[in-house]
């Protein structure tokens, strides 16, 4: 993912009221959400890397749940790192708590270049990423991630945050408001633009909450709801390169328990 606005123990009905969009090359080759079974993990419910064999975000049926979206550096870079993906998958095969995996984790983290972890275990909820060294427990509220650290007020992120408070205001939760809200293809100002090394052109060009350009952008939109029973809704679409158009949309409902 790269762009993740969520309420956590915000709604009177949902634990969790989660949306984010995956940018990536359009030439990089993906599965859509589906349950893992012909990797024998049946209980496992993400989209595949089918370059590199990880995931962006992916739920279990034992309710734990976990996304990554990369941290922007250019003057970070490791040289044949391993794929960040397999943070999330990992976890998501690993049985374990989000504290002890992240205990895991810890200590390899440099491996990778930069990246954010959110980690779920239905009873606790952190952030890590491994340039700060920080293991954070989610307070309630809203928040958002893109890349750089939890809660840093990017543009986009402001905006996307600013948007879900707004769809919360309504008496019963409309998903397709969060989709729309994942839609807005709205440029920053260039005088709000962070500053993260990479050029003012491609700053511009990827400020926006659904990015497209020529050759990147948002590949997918995923909302993920979980109940305060804990049901998890998850719902992906996919969309044709460079466009809003609606290529496939995957919808799973995962009972508690």
């Amino acid at each position: 993912m790269c762009l993740i606005t969520f309420a956590y123990k915000a709604h009177p009905k949902y634990s969790l009221i989660l949306a984010g969009n995956r940018d990536e090359f359009y030439g990089r080759p993906t599965r859509k959400a589906t349950f893992w079974s012909d990797e024998n993990h049946p209980k496992i419910l993400a989209g595949k890397d089918l370059e590199a064999g990880g995931t962006w975000l992916g739920v279990h049926k034992d309710g734990r749940w976990a996304a990554l979206t990369n941290y922007r550096d250019p003057s970070i870079q490791i040289e044949d790192p391993p794929s960040r993906g397999d943070l999330v998958l990992n976890y998501l095969k690993s049985g374990q708590s989000a504290m002890d995996y992240l205990d895991d984790v810890a200590p390899v983290a440099d491996e990778y270049n930069g990246f954010n972890l959110l980690l779920w275990d239905a009873k606790n909820f952190y952030h890590y990423c491994n340039q700060s060294k920080k293991v954070t427990l989610i307070k309630d509220g809203i928040h958002g991630l893109s890349n750089a650290l939890l809660d840093t007020p990017w543009p986009k992120l402001s905006s996307a945050n600013h948007q879900l408070h707004d769809i919360l205001q309504a008496e019963d939760l409309d998903k397709e408001r969060l989709f729309e809200l994942l839609r807005d293809d709205n440029p920053a100002d260039e005088g709000d633009l962070p500053v993260t090394g990479i050029s003012k052109e491609l700053e511009k060009a990827i400020s926006s909450i659904f990015i497209k350009t020529e050759q990147y952008g948002s590949r997918c939109s995923t909302v993920l709801l979980i109940d305060k029973e804990g049901g998890i809704d998850f719902t992906e679409r996919s969309f044709e390169p460079c466009t809003t158009t609606i290529k496939e949309e995957q919808h799973f409902y995962v009972k508690p328990g």
